[in-house]
């Protein structure tokens, strides 16, 4: 008996030791999960941030889209416009050297007549 209870004598200090050694070891466990859930949190935090500059900039897109799309038919339209204007100007002009052509000539008949006229 004196052998078994000289070991534990011996073995005591290392019993101490161990105790210490878990108690210091899930001081360190609640330590890091504490900090893993705050790691956990900033980066959940971080996380919800991206999402909403990503919901906005998507957003934005949407309406830098859409009003691309509204600027492209005004575009067409207006260039509809132009089209049928040069086209109502060239007739215009036509019209005009007709007209013209017509003074031109009748001008020239008054000129021949008058001139008939004093001989």
């Amino acid at each position: 008996m004196k052998s078994n209870m000289a070991s534990e004598e011996l073995l005591k200090p290392f019993y101490q030791r161990a105790i210490e050694a878990e108690e210091r070891l899930s001081r360190l466990e609640a330590v890091l999960a504490g900090n893993k859930d705050a790691g956990n949190q900033e980066l959940s935090q971080l996380i919800s941030e991206l999402q909403a500059k990503l919901e906005a900039a998507n957003a934005e897109a949407l309406s830098e889209r859409e009003k691309a799309k509204q600027l492209a038919m005004e575009n067409e339209k207006l260039k509809y416009r132009i089209a049928h204007l040069v086209q109502a100007v060239k007739e215009s002009d036509q019209k005009l050297v007709c007209m013209r052509g017509n003074v031109s000539e009748a001008t020239a008949e008054t000129s021949s007549k008058l001139e008939s006229m004093r001989l």
